[in-house]
């Protein structure tokens, strides 16, 4: 038995439940709504917005640096060509960690998204509802350091300002890769979980004893 099948309408902010006519929560003020696949339409418009900027934010240069012997006025790096530039350096700690922040993480979440959007509401068994549930509190977890290369590229900036001797600016890919992170974290938030417990089958007498 769910919630919704017992009229009941749970609140996405505090978690308390109330009557399916109730339309506000008492306790926290905030509107109920009752689950609807008709809500994924705006995790797809915020995942489609997220890959769209994704692919400027890989090709495009991530850093741009200047210094006094740089022929050309300085040289550009993509997210993938610091990664191989650090590597070459021996710093193979940061490497890994930019490489899983700025690659491994953001395309596992547009994975993650899309199966649990397309996987919301659809039949399922208590197994497979909790796998789910399991995947969504993943993306949820991994939002917050989704930031950790621009974040990077912010402090880089801002410390490494030689005058002509040497100077770090960072590209155009920065403001993507931001945009980018930020829309797939709107897609995350505006994801339902309570879809997951849609497609729970019906318990009958047998299955109660």
């Amino acid at each position: 038995m769910t919630a919704h099948r017992a009229g009941l309408v749970g609140c996405r902010s505090c978690g308390r439940v109330w009557p399916h006519e109730e339309t506000v929560c008492a306790r926290c003020g905030s509107h109920l709504v009752p689950p609807d696949r008709r809500s994924l339409q705006a995790v797809w418009a915020w995942l489609l917005a997220g890959l769209i900027f994704y692919v400027p934010a890989n090709l495009l240069p991530m850093l741009r640096t200047q210094t006094l012997l740089s022929a050309h006025g300085g040289t550009n790096s993509t997210i993938i060509g610091g990664v191989i530039e650090l590597i070459r350096y021996g710093s193979w700690g940061v490497a890994v960690i930019v490489l899983v922040a700025s690659v491994l993480v953001p395309i596992s979440k547009f994975i993650a998204i899309t199966w649990l959007a397309l996987a919301a509401g659809r039949p399922a068994t208590y197994e497979d509802a909790h796998r789910r549930l399991r995947v969504y509190e993943v993306v949820e977890f991994i939002g917050r350091w989704s930031m950790v290369d621009v974040f990077v590229v912010a402090i880089l900036s801002a410390l490494v300002q030689l005058g002509f001797v040497a100077a770090i600016h960072p590209g155009s890919a920065a403001v993507c890769f931001a945009l980018s992170v930020a829309f797939t974290m709107l897609s995350a938030q505006s994801f339902d979980p309570r879809l997951i417990w849609r497609g729970l089958p019906l318990r009958n007498r047998k299955s109660r004893n």
